[in-house]
Protein backbone atom coordinates (compact mmCIF):
# COMPACT_ATOMS: atom_id res chain seq x y z
CA UNK A 1 0.00 0.00 0.00
CA UNK A 2 1.06 4.17 -0.36
CA UNK A 3 1.20 5.92 2.62
CA UNK A 4 0.70 9.87 2.27
CA UNK A 5 0.77 11.86 5.64
CA UNK A 6 1.10 15.64 4.77
CA UNK A 7 0.63 18.87 6.83
CA UNK A 8 -0.40 22.74 5.19
CA UNK A 9 3.52 23.21 4.80
CA UNK A 10 4.73 19.56 4.22
CA UNK A 11 5.09 16.14 3.39
CA UNK A 12 5.97 14.13 6.58
CA UNK A 13 6.01 10.64 4.55
CA UNK A 14 5.72 9.00 1.69
CA UNK A 15 5.85 5.50 1.32
CA UNK A 16 5.22 3.03 -1.56
CA UNK A 17 5.66 -0.64 1.07
CA UNK A 18 3.20 -0.31 3.57
CA UNK A 19 2.05 -4.40 5.00
CA UNK A 20 -0.52 -2.52 7.51
CA UNK A 21 -1.51 0.64 9.50
CA UNK A 22 -2.82 1.47 12.94
CA UNK A 23 -4.49 4.74 13.99
CA UNK A 24 -7.13 5.95 16.15
CA UNK A 25 -10.44 8.00 15.81
CA UNK A 26 -13.01 8.77 18.31
CA UNK A 27 -13.96 5.44 18.35
CA UNK A 28 -11.08 3.52 18.90
CA UNK A 29 -8.53 2.12 17.65
CA UNK A 30 -8.63 0.49 13.88
CA UNK A 31 -6.39 -1.31 11.42
CA UNK A 32 -5.89 -1.32 7.64
CA UNK A 33 -4.50 -4.39 5.49
CA UNK A 34 -4.36 -4.03 1.65
CA UNK A 35 -7.43 -4.50 -0.07
CA UNK A 36 -9.93 -2.23 2.40
CA UNK A 37 -12.73 -0.62 1.44
CA UNK A 38 -12.77 2.70 0.70
CA UNK A 39 -13.04 4.57 4.24
CA UNK A 40 -12.36 8.11 5.26
CA UNK A 41 -12.22 9.23 9.17
CA UNK A 42 -11.20 12.06 11.66
CA UNK A 43 -8.62 11.27 13.42
CA UNK A 44 -7.59 12.02 17.14
CA UNK A 45 -4.44 13.11 18.41
CA UNK A 46 -2.58 9.56 18.66
CA UNK A 47 0.36 8.05 16.95
CA UNK A 48 0.24 6.29 13.46
CA UNK A 49 1.85 3.23 13.43
CA UNK A 50 2.79 1.17 10.42
CA UNK A 51 4.67 -1.84 9.21
CA UNK A 52 6.85 -1.95 5.62
CA UNK A 53 7.34 -4.79 3.34
CA UNK A 54 10.85 -6.03 5.30
CA UNK A 55 9.22 -5.51 8.16
CA UNK A 56 9.74 -2.78 10.12
CA UNK A 57 7.45 -0.84 12.08
CA UNK A 58 7.39 3.19 11.99
CA UNK A 59 5.41 5.89 13.87
CA UNK A 60 3.87 9.86 13.49
CA UNK A 61 2.48 11.37 16.43
CA UNK A 62 -0.49 13.80 14.54
CA UNK A 63 -2.47 16.35 15.74
CA UNK A 64 -5.97 15.24 14.59
CA UNK A 65 -6.64 14.94 11.00
CA UNK A 66 -8.60 13.03 8.28
CA UNK A 67 -7.80 9.71 7.27
CA UNK A 68 -8.71 7.58 3.60
CA UNK A 69 -8.54 4.87 2.21
CA UNK A 70 -8.83 4.87 -1.69
CA UNK A 71 -9.03 1.86 -3.90
CA UNK A 72 -7.62 -0.56 -1.03
CA UNK A 73 -4.46 0.70 -1.70
CA UNK A 74 -3.56 4.52 -0.82
CA UNK A 75 -3.92 5.94 2.39
CA UNK A 76 -3.73 9.53 2.62
CA UNK A 77 -3.20 11.32 6.16
CA UNK A 78 -3.90 15.04 6.33
CA UNK A 79 -3.31 16.84 9.64
CA UNK A 80 -2.76 19.95 10.52
CA UNK A 81 0.73 18.88 12.66
CA UNK A 82 2.84 15.84 12.82
CA UNK A 83 6.23 14.70 14.24
CA UNK A 84 7.55 11.55 12.24
CA UNK A 85 10.34 9.20 15.02
CA UNK A 86 10.95 5.43 15.07
CA UNK A 87 10.98 5.30 19.27
CA UNK A 88 7.71 4.88 20.05
CA UNK A 89 8.01 5.74 24.27
CA UNK A 90 9.06 9.22 22.55
CA UNK A 91 6.20 10.42 21.05
CA UNK A 92 3.45 8.83 23.00
CA UNK A 93 5.18 11.08 26.52
CA UNK A 94 6.72 14.00 24.73
CA UNK A 95 4.92 14.87 21.25
CA UNK A 96 1.30 13.99 21.96
CA UNK A 97 1.83 15.69 25.51
CA UNK A 98 2.96 18.86 23.53
CA UNK A 99 0.04 18.76 20.99
CA UNK A 100 -2.33 18.25 23.96
CA UNK A 101 -1.33 21.11 25.55
CA UNK A 102 -1.37 23.30 22.27
CA UNK A 103 -5.24 22.49 22.15
CA UNK A 104 -5.96 23.54 25.70
CA UNK A 105 -3.67 26.75 24.86
CA UNK A 106 -5.83 27.05 21.94
CA UNK A 107 -9.37 26.93 23.97
CA UNK A 108 -8.35 29.77 25.94
CA UNK A 109 -7.39 31.72 23.09
CA UNK A 110 -10.74 31.10 21.81
CA UNK A 111 -12.87 32.05 24.94
CA UNK A 112 -10.32 35.43 24.74
CA UNK A 113 -11.33 35.89 21.51
CA UNK A 114 -14.91 35.65 22.34
CA UNK A 115 -14.76 37.54 25.13
CA UNK A 116 -13.86 40.49 23.04
CA UNK A 117 -15.81 40.11 20.62
CA UNK A 118 -19.00 40.19 22.63
CA UNK A 119 -17.26 43.20 24.55
CA UNK A 120 -16.96 45.46 21.09
CA UNK A 121 -20.28 44.72 20.27
CA UNK A 122 -22.17 45.67 23.34
CA UNK A 123 -20.20 48.87 22.80
CA UNK A 124 -21.12 48.80 19.80
CA UNK A 125 -25.02 48.70 20.77
CA UNK A 126 -24.26 51.55 23.47
CA UNK A 127 -23.14 53.91 20.82
CA UNK A 128 -25.98 53.41 18.95
CA UNK A 129 -28.70 53.37 21.23
CA UNK A 130 -27.45 56.35 22.35
CA UNK A 131 -27.81 58.07 18.92
CA UNK A 132 -31.97 57.09 18.44
CA UNK A 133 -34.03 59.39 19.95
CA UNK A 134 -35.48 57.50 23.03
CA UNK A 135 -32.22 55.48 23.85
CA UNK A 136 -33.84 52.78 22.25
CA UNK A 137 -32.51 50.43 19.28
CA UNK A 138 -35.65 50.43 17.38
CA UNK A 139 -37.52 53.11 18.56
Amino acid sequence: MRLQITTPLSVLVDEDSVLSLRAEDSTGSFGILPGHADFMTSLAIAVVSWKRADGSPHFCAVRGGILTVTAGRDIAVATREGVVGDDLATLEDEVLAHFRSGIETERVEHAEQTRLQLNAIRQIMRHLQGNKPGGGLFT
